[in-house]
């Protein structure tokens, strides 16, 4: 991918600044989006929605202005624009600390210094208003970071760096801002297949596995350990954070094998860190595992596959999600342009239900609002937003027949907070 964004544009006065018409800086507003007037019918509480996605200045075909900051209307899921943040370049993943008054955005790029690196940006979160407050800007450890993840006790976040082939920790100050990074792995391994053995029939889409390109990081759900999806080696590693030093250390099993050319990409916890769902990009497969807390062990026990048995031609896997009373787990595939719909037994085990088209092209990441009644999916090539109606009872869903146009849509994060 090729990047034209400097490093100085993320200084404040930069290009990106000069865009910036409101009173605030860096945020461009929508006019057309007017605060309620006060009444007794007022709601209690404002649901805000954050979308990130590739700009102008990122992979070719970014369409995007920064980080666009979306109402939802909580009866009908509807997402109303309230402004965007231009002075960051290509947010393609952001992330929420734990008491959502912080958020963390890569900047997927490879020219924010001389070491070809990306970038990583923190904010604070205004709750009365939505708006985002950069606080710094640091080099990512690596090109093109494509992920990141906030430790639960907020100290650290996480950065994967694609094409940089890195994994980066970086400690976090009192303020909320990044400070010195503490750890950088460069994983290595041998050259695997561009694809995977059990494809699809007719997929020849490729995944690339010229080097190894860390796709996710994130820790277990008690944080003593760190998992990573290396879609470039296909395996997932896992390492014990020291939570003092910020520094990390392989388990006693550092990484387990995926089937070659698969392209591990993202992965779902239980939420008792016990039962752990791994997608494959390459194969459109979900891997079900035991995990082990206390040793770090991965353990698969079942492979199913995110798109029907009478499915012919070229996919890839790209977004997983599970449902919050963990009775369901959803998958977006791109260019098969497909959601799957998975129950899940007791045991862990999974059934694929439905399918159905999202309305949409290339969708990415899945994301459900806090209330968990809407399913939202981010359609790169499309330029939209679509939403699906979750029922809680089958975990099927159904198109709201509601498209949010936004430019190269990739991530989301949602809050909700009370009104004053």
């Amino acid at each position: 991918m090729e990047h034209s964004l400097s490093r100085r544009l993320f200084g404040l006065g930069g290009l990106a600044g000069a865009v910036v018409v409101s009173a605030r800086q860096g945020f461009a507003a929508d006019d057309t989006a007017k605060a309620p007037a006060p009444n007794e019918d007022a709601p209690k509480e404002r649901t805000f929605c954050y979308v990130g996605g590739y700009t102008k200045h990122g992979p070719p075909g970014g369409n995007g202005d920064g980080i666009t900051v979306f109402e939802m209307d909580r009866k009908t899921g509807a997402l109303t624009s309230l402004m965007t943040f231009t002075d960051i370049a290509s947010p393609s993943y952001i992330a929420l600390s734990p008491d959502h008054r912080l958020l963390y955005a890569v900047s997927e790029i490879n020219d924010f210094d001389t070491t070809h690196s990306g970038a990583v940006t923190a904010f604070s979160v205004d709750h009365s208003t939505g708006a985002l407050t950069k606080l710094n800007t640091v080099a990512s450890g690596g090109a093109d970071p494509a992920h990141l993840s906030v430790h639960p006790s907020g100290r650290y976040v996480f950065v994967a760096n694609y094409t940089g082939g890195t994994v980066a920790v970086f400690h976090v100050l009192a303020d909320g801002s990044l400070g010195r990074r503490t750890e950088l792995i460069h994983n290595t391994g041998p050259r695997m297949p561009d694809r995977a053995a059990d494809n699809p029939p007719g997929n020849y889409a490729v995944s690339d596995h010229s080097s190894a390109h860390p796709h996710m990081v994130k820790s277990d759900p008690t944080g003593k350990y760190v998992l990573v999806m290396d879609a470039g080696l296909d395996r997932v590693y896992v390492w014990a954070l020291n939570l003092q030093t910020g520094k990390l250390t392989p388990a006693a099993v550092p990484f387990t094998p995926m089937t070659p050319g698969s392209a591990p990409r993202h992965f779902e916890f239980g939420e008792s860190g016990k039962k752990l769902y791994l997608l494959c990009e390459q194969d459109s497969k979900v891997v079900v595992a035991d995990f082990d807390p206390q040793s770090g062990k991965i353990s698969p026990v079942q492979t199913v596959s995110s798109v029907t048995a009478h499915f012919r031609g070229s996919t890839l896997a790209a977004g997983i999600l599970l449902s919050p009373d963990e009775r369901f787990l959803y998958v977006s595939n791109r260019l098969g342009d497909s959601l799957a719909v998975f129950q899940v037994a007791k045991d862990g085990g999974l059934t694929l239900v439905d399918e159905i088209w999202m309305h949409a092209d290339y969708g990415r990441s899945l994301m459900f609002d806090p209330s968990g009644s809407y399913l939202y999916v981010a359609n790169q090539r499309s330029d939209s937003i679509t939403s699906f109606r979750v029922d809680k009872t089958t975990g099927k869903i159904s198109f709201t027949w509601d498209f949010t146009p936004v430019g190269s849509p990739t991530c989301f994060e949602f809050i909700t907070v009370p009104v004053s």
